[in-house]
């Protein structure tokens, strides 16, 4: 037999031939040796199915889908994106900068590795770096190598980083720095700085740029010219704009239609229609006649300000150069006559567009139709209606709200409420604009049944029946005539089970604003005894009803049923209580209301802010400091009222400078701004709480050394603090206490006799405030001193 050839051995499937097994580290690799390699991802992630139809009816702009905003990068994948592009040398740098964040030693160590770092490097670093301090002094290194010079582009590129980390005004110093430097700027550089400026809206800043520009010598071309008026007028000074304009002029330079049209803008923007007319005229004589753009742009500039009748002088000069407007300009004139109320003007125009028979939109037959209703020319609206149908269109839900209103108004409600159902048929989805004409004026006609009915009607196409009517009702007590049909209404509704919390809280406000407290009070009532339970809001009205009623204890109850739910009152339910718990003379419970509500709330009262202040002034003793407090106040117009008052006697008596309150109060009815009969209650208010902290004090003082106990074993009982002497009581407290007590009871003794004796000189110095004369106190005092004795 011949021999057999030897079998082929496969080959082994090394990085040469280009097959490994897939793996997760070692993809697979495709290719030759070294060239045309692919890689590809064993396990590739599953794509979303991009045949999805999309339905514009599920669409929701606002839905979170649509505003979701990408992560953001670490530093280090900011880094590495950004490095991609860089080259070797450059990538070297940054990442050095990097490492080390501040610039030191290590830095410069690592750039002087390098053998010269160029211009052009200078400038690719800069470009991606955002840390000011950093490229300042990589800037300021390069510069010192030995016959480096920089060029134009390092420069450049050091004024975008330092404008990049909102350092514009050392961006505005790189001018001198190239002058300095012995490399004068030109043209190029100033109107980066100026482009930066514009684009960050700094007006000011601009003029100051363009201001240095001229000190440099530099004469700008018309299209920069055009640059710096156009970011003037677009901040608002146009009279710098203006200047620069006078400048423009005197460089002998032609102007263009857009340095025209800039500064036309700038004046219809401000109103000055006499020099927009003579601009107009010097362009005609320049033969730069304005085209159709221009004068829509004018159009738009002056409607937005509302200036109608400027608009329609600027209209004639339109028609005078025999230029003819387009859809967008008639559109944009009709639109603001009829908001302007003169649709009138505006039909006319539309004539002319339809004599023209230019292509109208939706947009121009519901401006029109908008205004002949607010006219209550519903029938020439209902026109506008059967053309724009005729034309081709579907009127939209807008349109048909704007008529449903008119008819109601001219009281065609029958006619509106088919309105209404062919919104439902032509799948328009009416909301509750659509559907509050028709309720309003069934509540007004009493009409009730179809009231209800348009209820069930609105319940079956999916309304939210109560929270429309809540809607409902703020509608009807926007006229105080209307309240007490709400309340009809609201009766009838509450036997069909129509009702909530909400409704019962709005109709509380309405009847609280007319001054009927007390029918407010009863809807609160109502609320009780129903099944609803009633919410924060509707607790702070009925605070401020309790209060104004003087009830402030059922106010205190309520503020009470918030706090447990873990809410918090209104505003004004805290300063309503405040000042109710100042009148029945509960000074420390408003201080403390006060405390509470400058420490949830986030922008609390004014004259709680001043109160807290007041009582720190207090601190001092001293009444200038409180009466410059209460200017500062009044300064910013706050006017004192109780809750300032009792803070004042707060502050004066916890620190024993009742004289001083006397002092402030004076000074405010001199000056007229606290009555005598006011300034008498305030000055009782001041010595009741004055012996009430004064006795509180002793108290303390007696449950501190524990003889509460043992006075109370010897039979000795307490009299009431609410007295009109306090001080006495508690004398005769501890004297009856002193005259039962032992030998061996000497400790007690002493204390007893220590606190008596501390009462005698207190008496004399608070003899103005205690209300006795001061022989009968010293007579008193020496009385019982000699008893203790």
């Amino acid at each position: 037999m011949p021999p057999q050839p030897q079998p082929h051995k496969p080959h082994k499937f090394y990085f040469f031939y280009g097959h490994r097994k897939p793996s997760q580290n070692r993809p697979t690799v495709h290719g030759g040796l070294f060239s045309n390699r692919k890689i590809l991802n064993p396990k590739p992630p599953p794509l979303e199915n991009p045949n999805t139809p999309f339905n514009l009816q599920n669409w929701d702009p606002d839905s979170p889908k649509s505003l979701a905003i990408p992560p953001s990068k670490t530093p280090c994948e900011r880094f590495f994106a950004i490095a991609k592009n860089l080259s070797p040398i450059a990538r070297y740098i940054c990442d050095s900068f990097r490492k080390h964040r501040n610039w030191g030693p290590p830095v410069v160590a690592d750039l002087n590795k390098l053998r010269r770092v160029t211009p052009v490097l200078v400038a690719e670093v800069l470009k991606v770096q955002t840390d000011p301090v950093i490229c300042s002094k990589f800037f300021h290194w390069a510069g010192k190598q030995k016959g480096y010079h920089h060029n134009f582009a390092s420069y450049n590129a050091f004024a975008y980083c330092l404008n990049r980390s909102n350092q514009f005004r050392a961006a505005d110093q790189v001018p001198e720095l190239m002058n300095m430097q012995g490399k004068p700027p030109s043209e190029k550089q100033f109107e980066i700085l100026i482009r930066m400026h514009i684009d960050a809206k700094r007006g000011l800043r601009l003029y100051y740029v363009y201001e240095k520009m001229k000190k440099f010598g530099i004469k700008p071309r018309v299209f920069l010219y055009n640059r710096i008026m156009d970011g003037l007028v677009k901040t608002g000074h146009l009279d710098l704009a203006l200047s620069v304009y006078e400048d423009f002029k005197e460089d002998g330079l032609v102007e263009e239609s857009v340095t025209y049209m800039i500064l036309v803008k700038g004046l219809c923007k401000a109103g000055r229609r006499d020099e927009v007319l003579e601009l107009l005229d010097r362009m005609r004589s320049n033969l730069c006649k304005p085209d159709v753009f221009a004068y829509t742009a004018m159009v738009k500039v002056l409607v937005a300000e509302g200036n109608l009748d400027d608009c329609l002088k600027v209209w004639k000069e339109m028609r005078k150069d025999q230029v003819q407007p387009d859809v967008m300009a008639y559109a944009t004139l009709v639109a603001a006559l009829c908001k302007g109320n003169r649709v009138e003007e505006g039909f006319k125009l539309f004539k002319e567009m339809k004599e023209k028979k230019y292509l109208i939109d939706r947009a121009i037959y519901g401006s029109l139709i908008n205004g002949f209703v607010a006219n209550e020319k519903v029938g020439s609206a209902c026109d506008l209606l059967k053309d724009l149908i005729d034309s081709g269109y579907r009127a939209d839900l807008a349109i048909y709200n704007s008529l449903i209103e008119g008819m109601c108004n001219v009281k065609q409600v029958d006619k509106a409420y088919k309105l209404f159902q062919v919104t439902v048929h032509e799948s328009l989805e009416p909301n509750f604009m659509t559907v509050k004409p028709l309720l309003v004026h069934y509540a007004e006609m009493k009409r009730m049944d179809d009231f209800c009915s348009l209820l069930g009607k609105m319940q079956k196409l999916g309304f939210s029946v109560i929270d429309d009517l809540s809607k409902f009702f703020s509608v009807m007590i926007e006229k105080e005539e209307r309240i007490k049909l709400a309340l009809e209404v609201f009766e009838h509704l509450k036997a069909k089970g129509y009702c909530s919390v909400s409704i019962f809280r709005i109709l509380m406000e309405a009847l609280h604003r007319t001054g009927e407290v007390k029918k407010a009070l009863s809807l609160f009532d109502d609320i009780k005894n129903s099944n609803f339970k009633p919410d924060s809001f509707t607790y702070s009205n009925a605070i401020i009803c309790f209060v104004e009623v003087g009830d402030v204890q059922e106010a205190c109850a309520c503020y009470n049923k918030i706090i447990e739910m873990s809410q918090l009152p209104s505003i004004a339910a805290y300063r309503s209580l405040a000042k109710g718990l100042c009148k029945i003379e509960e000074i420390d419970a408003a201080i403390m209301l006060v405390r509470d509500c400058l420490a949830n709330v986030t922008n609390g009262p004014m004259e709680f802010k001043y109160t807290l202040t007041i009582l720190h002034a207090c601190k001092s003793g001293n009444a200038e400091k409180v009466i410059d407090v209460l200017n500062e106040m009044m300064q910013e117009g706050c006017t004192p009222d109780e809750v300032i008052y009792s803070a004042l006697i707060s502050g004066m008596c916890k620190h024993g400078a009742i004289e001083e309150a006397r002092k402030v109060f004076s000074n405010m009815r001199e000056r007229k701004l606290l009555t005598e009969a006011n300034m008498i209650v305030y000055d009782e208010i001041l010595i009741e709480h004055m012996k009430k902290k004064t006795a509180d004090l002793v108290l303390s003082g007696l449950k501190f050394f524990g003889l509460e106990s043992k006075l109370r074993a010897k039979g000795s009982t307490l009299l009431p603090i609410k007295n009109t002497n306090p001080v006495a009581n508690l004398e005769q407290y501890l004297l009856s206490a002193l005259m039962k007590a032992t030998d061996a009871e000497s400790k007690t003794y002493a204390v007893c006799r220590m606190i008596i004796v501390g009462l005698s000189k207190m008496k004399d110095n608070f003899e103005p405030f205690l209300g006795l004369p001061a022989v009968q106190g010293s007579n008193q005092l020496s009385s019982n001193h000699r008893r203790l004795n």
